[in-house]
């Protein structure tokens, strides 16, 4: 089940790389001896695992990034380079930037500033540190159903945060953001482009007009949802916002999520590269080599892992984001697999199902019963799934509160195996 046609590959990759520093005179780095049972351990001890690779796995956002992102960052380790700087690794300096054109090209962005980073987290870090520092002791404000990380940012930059409450389908709701913007101490506003726990897009069209009267600044977390703007099959409402995600003054997409690559890799992008003169530092421990603008001067990280940059950049070699391509067809072929799934939960009384998937991501919960029982049933049958607690408000229930079930349907093979997953899950559900 696991591929295996990667370390073929990878060997003849490093007898290119190798030849590449012919000119050296030799040296060779003995192995560390027993090696070979070191690997068995940890193989064994990875087996402790849920399955991610898997198609029954339609839990959490995991899943094994492309073989040739994995072969990509395994060959950049023989070198190790480190993308802070043009003198810890100019190849993949190079690459990072070029990998980071492309991802800015695919919402409309020909000149911009960007880097990767570690994940999105650290990613809207930046975001919002630049929000704080040209809206200074400016409030943030992000829908209730945003990610955890918005509020913990604000908090470490010591800035003020507020929730705007959602509809009922877990989308930002522009009135109540009105509200709050009235007060005149808003300086950003997050709005989210497929929520963790829904895959819900916030009304990007509203949210701007919004923007024409109170003059905030805008950042996009697209963390998760944000190479959907390549789908063919989006909502209407989705689609409009996905079309002007590009008016956003930053975004933030997450690489390693729907990008096909490992942990950690985000990416964070401003329209205006002026931004970038809030970077700016004295220290006198940098690098000399180049005059040339380096990574580390338009990041708050400073060591990073080449390696990244190294393997996204090979990914969108081999699928290219551009519309109607592989890669893109992938996006839409999770989307058909969350649809499908929601329509045989709402087809069946069991069942609440609320609202259609916007993204790939469906929750919904049993009428009757207990979806952690579902859950750990589903589980014994080795399908895989999450549990969200939502308000009861998205379901139509009085409890401020319920645990609902959740599938992440992420990998384009779960459009192949909805059949199996309802059977699966039809088993737990009368268990």
């Amino acid at each position: 089940m696991l591929e295996t046609d990667t370390p073929r590959a990878l060997q003849q990759a490093l007898q290119t790389l190798e030849r590449e520093f012919a000119a050296l005179p030799d040296f060779r780095a003995g192995a560390a001896s027993g090696l070979d049972t070191v690997l068995a351990d940890v193989a064994a001890r990875l087996g402790d695992n849920f399955p991610y690779f898997h198609p029954l796995y339609a839990g959490q956002m995991l899943k094994p990034p492309h073989p040739v992102a994995r072969a990509a960052y395994a060959l950049a380790t023989w070198i190790n380079p480190n993308n802070h700087a043009l003198d810890g690794g100019r190849a993949s300096s190079a690459m990072e930037r070029e990998a980071v054109a492309q991802i800015a090209a695919m919402f409309g962005w020909r000149e911009h500033l960007g880097h990767l980073a570690g994940g999105g987290t650290m990613a809207n870090l930046e975001a919002l540190w630049a929000a704080g520092r040209l809206h200074p002791g400016k409030k943030i404000v992000a829908s209730s159903q945003s990610h955890y990380t918005h509020e913990r940012i604000s908090g470490v930059l010591q800035l003020p945060f507020a929730k705007v409450a959602t509809d009922r389908r877990g989308r930002m709701d522009p009135e109540a953001l009105e509200c709050l913007l009235k007060a005149g101490d808003v300086g950003c506003v997050v709005a989210t482009l497929g929520t963790t726990a829904t895959g819900s897009v916030d009304p990007l069209p509203e949210i701007l007009s919004l923007r024409e009267r109170y003059r905030f600044r805008l950042h996009v977390d697209a963390a998760y949802g944000g190479y959907f703007t390549l789908a063919d099959n989006l909502g209407p409402e989705a689609r409009a916002a996905f079309d002007r995600i590009g008016e956003a003054d930053s975004i933030v997409i997450d690489p390693h999520k729907h990008g096909l690559q490992p942990y950690g890799c985000g990416c964070v992008l401003f329209r205006d590269p002026a931004v970038g003169t809030l970077y700016q530092h004295d220290s006198p421990a940098t690098y000399f080599s180049s005059h040339q603008q380096h990574l580390g001067e338009i990041s708050l990280e400073c060591s990073r892992p080449g390696a990244s940059a190294v393997a996204l950049w090979a990914t969108m070699r081999l699928l290219p984001l551009e519309g109607g391509g592989e890669f893109a067809r992938g996006l839409s072929a999770c989307r058909r697999a969350a649809l499908a799934l929601h329509t045989r939960l709402s087809a069946d009384a069991r069942f609440l199902a609320p609202f259609e998937p916007q993204l790939d991501i469906v929750v919904w919960a049993p009428r009757n019963g207990s979806a952690q029982r579902i859950f750990d049933e589903a589980a014994r049958r080795n399908l895989h799934l999450a549990l969200a607690r939502l308000p009861g408000a998205f379901f139509g229930r009085p409890e401020p509160e319920i645990l609902a079930l959740r599938s992440v349907l992420m990998k384009p093979e779960h459009e192949q195996w909805i059949g199996r997953i309802w059977e699966i899950l039809d088993q737990a559900t009368n268990a």
